[in-house]
């Protein structure tokens, strides 16, 4: 039986497939590559010697999914399908909603259909909105301050009614940080199309001359430096976490909900040095106003994942930073 990964060829998903199929799990990737691309599959086998088996579908197509579950036989769905640019969202809410909530609510009713139960959904911390002061614990009342934090806050609370009318589900939410790193092969990494919304692709892309200069956006923050201050956790980390998310559903009833990040905030500027340091390139940048929608600090309490998935965060900041750039270098132009 087969783990089913929606979004599978994009960034934290192409990492899961890999961490899973070294774990001896088959992998089925279905993916729409709007946001990706066909020749991760190929390097997800030079990395593993397997090449999941991929279907090009949208979740939107309900249809066309339940044609996949049809032919496969899934125990599990990991759901990393999804648009995920804060600014993006708050120019654009409704192809938000659409994408994001529709695509899930269609996923759920083909899952229930074919009487698969378990599923890992992909959160995030934006679901924490402004008002939780950090570190930020699971327990917090949800909002959110935009337009893709709201569509997470809306499908936690439709898992969250799922598993409540129907003890057969096993349904766990994984709150993300701020996944940074790649792969230490530099075989799959993240590849933002156009200019980076996520901080260590732009600066990779500074540093290596394909931008000129890094934005920092907003320095007069409460926070020690005036930066934004959030928590980055290594993309093998997160992979990992899935992995003992996946493991705890065996015995998981119901639904739960898990924070994944290292439990320790830092700021732009940090990232700025820390990279910098480790890689020994220049990385210039210049401060812009503030975007729409970002909070000044956010970075988690890890101790529910810790006690109970038996999970924890071991890549350090120099190692995230490093394997950025070593992605960055080996495929200049992406994939």
């Amino acid at each position: 039986m087969a783990i089913l990964i929606t979004g599978g060829s994009g960034y934290i998903g192409s990492h899961t497939a890999v961490e899973l199929i070294q774990a001896g799990y088959e992998v089925i990737i279905v993916d729409n590559l709007s946001n990706s691309k066909p020749e991760v599959c190929n390097r997800i086998k030079e990395i593993t010697g397997i090449k999941p088996k991929f279907y090009e579908l949208n979740l939107l197509n309900e249809a066309g999914l339940n044609q996949l579950f049809d032919n496969e036989v899934i125990e599990s769905v990991i759901h990393f399908a999804g648009y995920k640019a804060v600014g993006e969202s708050v120019d654009k809410p409704l192809a938000y909603y659409e994408n994001n909530v529709t695509s899930t609510i269609n996923l759920c009713k083909v899952m229930q259909a074919h009487q698969v139960n378990k599923l890992i959904f992909s959160s995030s911390a934006t679901v924490y909105g402004q008002d939780g002061i950090s570190p930020l614990v699971e327990t917090l009342p949800l909002s959110a301050t935009n337009p893709y934090g709201n569509s997470k806050v809306i499908i936690e609370n439709i898992l969250k009614d799922l598993s409540a009318s129907n003890p057969k589900w096993q349904i766990t939410s994984l709150r993300y940080f701020n996944p940074i790193g790649a792969h230490q092969s530099g075989l799959i990494g993240e590849e933002p199309s156009g200019i980076p919304n996520n901080l260590l692709p732009f600066i990779t892309q500074v540093a290596i001359g394909k931008m000129v200069k890094l934005a920092v956006f907003g320095n007069d923050y409460d926070t020690p430096d005036g930066t934004g201050v959030r928590d980055y956790i290594h993309v093998l980390d997160l992979a990992k976490g899935h992995i003992a998310a996946l493991n705890q559903l065996e015995e998981q009833k119901g639904y739960d909900v898990f924070n994944l990040g290292t439990g320790k905030g830092c700021s732009v500027l940090d990232i700025i040095s820390t990279f910098e340091l480790v890689n020994q390139v220049s990385v210039p940048y210049m401060v812009v106003e503030r975007r729409p929608g970002d909070i000044a600090a956010c970075y988690a309490d890890t101790h529910k994942a810790e006690q109970v998935l038996g999970w924890q965060a071991l890549y350090t900041l120099e190692d995230m930073c490093r394997d950025s750039w070593n992605w960055q270098k080996k495929n200049p132009d992406g994939y």
